[in-house]
């Protein structure tokens, strides 16, 4: 739908435009309610090309010379590394800004903490990007659950299992590097984590094996992790993930096993439900999931980022709410930093088993 003359669009600034940072300045450049207003990156080398893909657009090589000098706008898309998330989040919402943060929100529960407290303290917004819950088969999924048509939970399994290796962890990437990636389930798995949250609730008493099978000269951290649980609100699960699968992404799926049936999710990147055995329940038909992200070599998961920028715009214009909020950015934070808590509690300390 056209932009009323009486309606001003809303204006994104891009913070870090690698290769998702530019999936979202594409897709508000093309938003019939949103305005691409700047692009910010650290690497001043990339203006030129920039200026091409996004002719007009400004670039600035710093977040603080943009809020300093750069035109006005309403929302701050924070697209950098990982570890930056946080403070670059908190700059923006002291600015007056909304700010979308990319997966994750943080690399510690204090310092997802203190972007809640600023959004609170500032009164603006702040939006996850949680892909996953825009998936047609993960949506399902959702409504299954809250309907209650599975009864109780016995058994949860979520598998991921990816193909990381020397083509994504590139000498001198910030990938890989404890401080600023911050382990495999921060970068690659937090949206599936968030999809556990979201759908199953919190999770207890918590056991994990991590293991590194072959990123020993391209990362600080594991590349697979075996991890058991209770639900919170009964039964158990498992989540098993790897990226040292050869080549390509193998799977990531969800199994559920319940009182009143069963189901699983399926495909690289949970794109289809493989199966559904559910009492008194016809399996509906679901719209198609979108492609995968392609990133030259790799892939990653479906590219939903449109609705995150659909989402954004009908919640600043009042038209709805916001899918992914601060809280449940914060408790996938929260979540993560437990299971890294198995291996090195020292680091967590101040973490402190749910339930």
């Amino acid at each position: 739908m056209p932009v009323s003359a009486a309606v001003s669009p809303v204006r994104f600034v891009i913070c870090g435009v690698g290769h998702i940072g530019r999936r979202h300045a594409a897709l508000v450049a093309r938003h019939p309610e949103a305005h691409l207003a700047a692009l910010v990156d650290a690497r001043p080398e990339l203006a030129a090309e920039l200026a091409q893909e996004f002719p007009g657009v400004p670039f600035y090589a710093s977040l603080h010379d943009y809020l300093a000098h750069g035109p006005a706008a309403e929302v701050l898309t924070v697209a950098t590394p990982n570890g930056l998330h946080a403070s670059q989040a908190q700059q923006g919402l002291r600015a007056g800004l909304h700010v979308v943060i990319e997966k994750p929100m943080a690399l510690r529960t204090t310092d997802a903490q203190a972007v809640v407290e600023v959004a609170r303290q500032t009164g603006r917004l702040v939006f996850g990007v949680m892909q996953n819950r825009y998936s047609p088969p993960a949506a399902w999924l959702k409504q299954v659950m809250d309907e209650g048509r599975l009864g109780q939970v016995h058994i949860v399994q979520l598998n991921c299992f990816w193909n990381r290796d020397e083509r994504y962890y590139t000498p001198g990437s910030w990938h890989g590097t404890q401080a600023l990636d911050g382990g495999t389930l921060f970068t690659q798995f937090s949206h599936f984590v968030d999809l556990l949250f979201w759908v199953f609730g919190d999770i207890t008493n918590l056991a994990a094996r991590f293991r590194n099978f072959n990123h020993a000269g391209l990362t600080e951290f594991e590349d697979s992790g075996l991890i058991t649980f209770d639900l919170v609100r009964g039964g158990s699960g498992t989540l098993q993930y790897s990226t040292a699968v050869w080549d390509r992404n193998l799977e990531s799926s969800l199994t559920v096993v319940a009182e009143h049936g069963s189901l699983r999710l399926g495909g690289q990147y949970m794109d289809k439900v493989d199966y559904c055995h559910l009492r008194d329940y016809t399996m509906p038909e679901l719209a198609p999931t979108n492609p995968a992200n392609q990133y030259g070599p790799y892939q990653g998961s479906a590219a939903n980022h449109v609705h995150v920028i659909d989402n954004v715009v009908d919640t600043l214009r009042q038209r709805g709410q916001a899918t992914t909020n601060a809280l449940e950015g914060l408790k996938v934070v929260e979540m993560i930093e437990r299971i890294y808590a198995v291996k090195s509690p020292e680091r967590f300390s101040q973490i402190q088993e749910a339930g």
